[in-house]
């Protein structure tokens, strides 16, 4: 599984990369805190695939999927299940909220709830 470090997520971030950043977390913990720009699609939804597949259209797409931090596995799962989808390039951030917050990137709270 392809995995990437917050400096490269910040980079790509900064420079408008085309990719998909998908927090798999509870919409609660989203809703708390998460990346600029990221959707929330809980990998714990019976639907989560569908619903990647209806906000991404295109399997081919760089999916970059994260969760709370290192010791969550909700983004390896998340991964494991797109991949299985046939998704081609999904990219698992395993520092999560707080890998991101502990650089002092900046994190949004409220938003888009799923």
């Amino acid at each position: 599984m392809e995995t990437v470090k917050r400096e490269e997520l910040k980079s790509m971030l900064d420079h408008n990369d085309a990719y998909y950043l998908i927090n798999v977390l509870a919409p609660e913990e989203f809703y708390e805190a998460h990346i600029p720009g990221s959707y929330n699609i809980p990998v714990a939804d019976k639907h989560f695939i569908q619903k990647v597949e209806q906000r991404i259209g295109d399997k081919d797409a760089k999916v970059v999927v994260y969760c709370a931090n290192f010791d969550c596995t909700a983004s390896q799962d998340a991964a494991k299940q797109l991949a299985g989808a046939g998704f081609t390039h999904v990219v698992d951030y395993e520092g999560g909220v707080q890998d991101w917050e502990e650089a002092g990137f900046p994190l949004q709270s409220g938003g888009e709830r799923g």
